[in-house]
């Protein structure tokens, strides 16, 4: 009898395709394997089996499927399955959420661009179709899978680029666009391998004359620890050791053409393959102990806890002696961050203590890294620890027993575009469940709907009310800057108060923090004489002034433009900025303190791995005073000596249209107060707003989030929003803005026929054009006792309804199930 495979595509197709295997693959394919398929003309995709069958689909012919790339499966009955929840929950398609889910190196196709890796030196002889490749891509460095089938005239090249990526003899072009740089160290050690005693004297006795570099040598000596281990000897950066030492570069390379010193360079970060000594775990203290005894407890009853504690309580030293318990029991821990940038500190923390169990997984590394990460999950020896932003819910997990969500509150665990627009927490539940694992939420300022789980009992409810040796937490200073600017009594953005207790903190040697939720150098340019503000051709949204850059950017799709010298509307020369973006603020505080050193840190100074890790490690090592920031720096980094932090204008935030905006902006106040005043010192937070009578900035002043809690959940019940009903958004998209209030119109009345007074809209979001695309908005309110599966299969059945309606056909439909 034949057989027959279904499988998924990384493609937004609804189903999944039936092949047929051919005789000579039918005992090498397995479900969770993948496979080269023909789809489409002549277009080749790796699918992945889901299920292996004799049962011939009806209605067309099979085609046999090309090759088989794994001889063992690279998917999990477990992941699956999570998958298709994620399909199902979400409303998209298997396809992308294999296309999210799986690294770019891991689903190759025909359009995949590769590359020529010059630095490869082939270890064993290449087989003829793999230096065929190799031949053509010398003289051509970058190529698409079809031009290679074309030159070569070979077919079913999937395998032999395969082959070769594994071989790394070339690279996926998707990768290098993202221009990484492993991060590396220069490191210094003894050019004679065989140094002894003898040899060193020598040597000392050579440098009488060059004092210096006596000095320096003798420097290395002691921070390698060379007299007390001998061979086992500390590594020595060339940075630490020039700063200990104080001498200057001529006279270390000096050293270096002696040929006493020898610099090489050591990749830090990356999947390290070094072993550390690792410490000691922290003892707990009396609140931090309760609290671990009580999540502990919880764990028996229910599987979900929300730790609330206050910021600088120590709930990362509670994480660590959990992982620890779940370690001890042969489980896998999956530790999620919202933010990258937050990797870099609690990497170091974790590594302290769990050294090569642990491994980190995100968007900012090279594919070929994850890919090797994807590949160690599904090994014996496995990763006990990952630790890692929202993507990593997808990765392989053979027994994970513990989720830590950290910041659980945080929007950015939500996926916006492309789809599956899921959410990171509720993705992180239910993979749990799956597996029989615990889930620990943690943050100092809950989501409203995750304290209402707790309140209402489903998920345990812990609460660390004490800072971590009593530090207390810092005084909240409103400043009203409308009266201010009424008087002309503002610097910029800056109040006199919060510039006085600046110039404060710097005569103190202290590190200030101030805080804008907006980057670029002014949201926008005006023209003074007919108000004329210059907008993007393809969004309609006004364009940001990037000064460093001199050119107006969308921020929504990327486009830039040139500045113009005149007004096109009126010809006027006077054009003004309008607002204050992070970019403009770093400019105005140089000229208040140009002897202070300032940095800025938002989306446009962080594009790598390597620009976030040298801000923060910067800050840290108190090279900088003055960190400018957008919401990245709210996020839970620990800074010792931060004393002052400035709110620039509280009303950005409360101003947002939309329902959680209170909810956010007391958020987002409480986390970047809680970076003041950290070791042994109160800390001080100037908070400048227009609107001091407002409920929420006297929550924040107070830190009192149960207040902040109960106003919200009152409003929340009238206007029918979550935790008492979920929503559901529908997003209609298409060139033609006529067609598309038309299809917009029609949809939500098939949507009315159903859910009757649920349906709110179609209505413009915000910005209501991007990429050339007019955009419709229809909100779903459904209370929580309500089937969603009915409303989604409705959904669905209402979207095929328009979609073969001729008038529709290239109407892009998308929904956002519990959107943030």
């Amino acid at each position: 009898m034949k057989k027959y495979v279904d499988v998924i595509v990384p493609l937004p197709i609804a189903s999944q395709y039936t092949y047929s295997l051919p005789t000579d693959l039918e005992d090498s394919v397995r479900e969770g394997c993948r496979v080269v398929v023909s789809f489409g003309r002549k277009k080749f995709y790796t699918a992945i089996v889901t299920k292996v069958h004799y049962a011939a689909p009806e209605g067309y012919e099979t085609k046999d499927i090309e090759e088989v790339l794994d001889a063992s499966p690279v998917i999990l009955p477990r992941q699956l399955q999570f998958w298709e929840w994620i399909s199902s929950y979400y409303l998209c398609t298997l396809g992308d959420v294999y296309k999210a889910a799986m690294p770019s190196g891991m689903k190759l196709e025909s359009e995949t661009m590769v590359e020529y890796n010059e630095e490869f030196e082939a270890t064993e002889p290449l087989g003829e179709r793999e230096q065929r490749v190799l031949d053509l891509l010398s003289a051509d460095h970058e190529q698409c899978v079809t031009q290679l089938e074309k030159a070569s005239g070979m077919k079913h090249l999937l395998p032999v680029i395969k082959s070769l990526l594994d071989k790394e003899a070339i690279f996926v072009k998707e990768e290098l666009k993202r221009n990484y740089k492993p991060r590396t160290e220069a490191r210094v050690r003894l050019a004679d391998k065989d140094m002894d005693e003898e040899k060193l004297r020598t040597l000392f006795d050579g440098l009488t004359r060059a004092k210096k570099q006596l000095a320096l040598l003798m420097m290395y000596v002691e921070l390698s620890g060379w007299m007390e281990n001998g061979a086992f000897l500390k590594e020595v950066s060339k940075k630490r050791l020039l700063e200990k030492s104080d001498a200057s570069l001529n006279v270390f390379n000096g050293l270096v053409e002696k040929g006493i010193f020898e610099v090489y360079y050591q990749e830090i970060g990356r999947l390290d393959k070094t072993t550390l000594a690792t410490q000691e775990v922290n003892a707990l203290n009396e609140p931090q102990l309760r609290a671990f005894n009580g999540i502990m407890n919880s764990f028996t009853q229910k599987s979900v806890c929300l730790l609330h504690g206050v910021t600088s309580s120590g709930k990362t030293e509670i994480y660590i002696h959990l992982i620890q318990q779940a370690l001890k029991a042969g489980k896998q821990v999956l530790y999620l961050l919202p933010e990258i940038a937050l990797t870099a500190q609690i990497t170091e923390r974790l590594k302290r203590v769990f050294g090569s169990r642990m491994g980190v997984y995100h968007s900012k590394f090279p594919d070929a890294e994850r890919v090797e990460i994807w590949q160690k999950q599904l090994s014996d020896a496995p990763y006990d620890i990952i630790l890692g932003v929202r993507s990593s819910v997808f990765l392989p997990f053979q027994r994970l027993g513990l989720v830590i969500v950290d910041e659980e509150h945080e929007n950015t665990y939500k996926q916006q575009d492309p789809a599956p627009r899921y959410h990171a927490r509720s993705s992180a539940i239910m993979l749990a469940q799956m597996y029989g694992a615990k889930v620990l939420l943690g943050t100092a300022t809950p989501s409203v709907e995750s304290y209402f789980n707790a309140v209402e009992g489903k998920y345990a409810l812990v609460e660390l009310k004490e800072r971590f040796k009593d530090i207390r937490l810092p005084h909240i200073e409103v400043v009203d800057i409308k009266e201010l600017a009424h008087q002309k009594r503002m610097k910029g953005p800056f109040s006199p108060r919060l510039v006085e207790e600046i110039k404060a903190a710097l005569e103190r040697k202290e590190q200030v923090i101030l805080f804008q939720n907006r980057r670029g150098f002014a949201p926008m340019i005006e023209c003074h004489t007919c108000g004329w503000v210059p907008k993007c051709k393809n969004c309609d949204v006004s364009l940001t002034y990037h000064k460093g850059l001199n050119q107006l950017t969308c921020h929504y799709c990327g486009y830039t433009y040139q500045v113009p010298r005149s007004c096109p509307a009126c010809e006027g020369v006077e054009l003004n900025h309008r607002g204050f973006g992070t970019e403009r603020i770093e400019d105005d505080i140089k000229l208040i303190f140009p002897e202070a050193r300032v940095a800025r840190m938002d989306l446009d100074t962080t594009r790598t791995r390597a620009a976030y890790e040298r801000i923060i490690n910067d800050f840290e090592e108190g090279k900088t005073d003055i960190l400018i920031g957008t919401q990245m720096v709210s996020k839970g980094l620990d800074f010792d000596h931060v004393s002052v932090v400035g709110i620039l204008n509280a009303d950005t935030m409360l101003n947002y249209p939309d329902f959680r905006s209170y909810e956010r902006a007391f958020q987002l106040m409480a986390q970047v107060a809680g970076r003041a005043g950290r070791k042994n010192k109160q800390g001080l937070v100037i908070l400048q707003t227009k609107s001091p009578e407002l409920p929420v900035i006297h929550q924040v002043v107070e830190n009192d989030f149960e207040q902040m809690y109960y106003d919200q959940l009152a409003e929340r019940q009238l206007f029918r929003y979550p935790p008492y009903h979920r929503l559901i958004y529908v997003y209609l998209k298409h060139r033609k803005e006529a067609t598309l209030d038309l299809a917009a119109d029609i949809m939500a009345t098939q949507l009315r026929a159903a859910l009757g007074d649920r349906v709110l809209g179609p209505d413009k979001p915000p910005v209501a054009r991007i990429q050339t695309l007019f955009i419709k908005k229809i909100m779903i309110k459904v209370e929580q006792e309500a089937s969603m599966k009915k409303v989604r299969d409705y959904l669905k059945s209402v979207q095929h309804y328009m979609l073969e309606d001729e008038r529709f056909r290239s109407l892009n439909v998308y929904y956002d199930v519990d959107p943030q």
